[in-house]
């Protein structure tokens, strides 16, 4: 269970930052636009799951957590960038 969290995790990173919507211009001023947008798009995919009128076979709540973990990792790499 463990490296499944993991694995959702990264697969959540991935997508995040590999299917970014659109930035606006006033943000391409910021520092590591991608990571903000990263961090965006994970929020928005948590409240989806959080929202949805289904389960996903049971992996929800696995995914909601692993989510959370790849939103706290990405903000902590932002911290270090100060």
């Amino acid at each position: 269970m463990k490296n499944m969290t993991r694995l959702a995790a990264v697969a959540a990173v991935t997508l995040a930052l590999t299917f970014p919507a659109s930035v606006p211009a006033s943000s391409s001023a910021q520092r590591h636009p991608e990571i903000r947008e990263a961090l965006n798009s994970l929020r928005r995919a948590k409240d989806h799951l959080e929202h949805a009128a289904h389960d996903f076979g049971g992996h929800r709540v696995e995914a909601i957590r692993a989510t959370d973990e790849a939103i706290h990792q990405l903000e902590i790499c932002l911290q270090y960038d100060r």
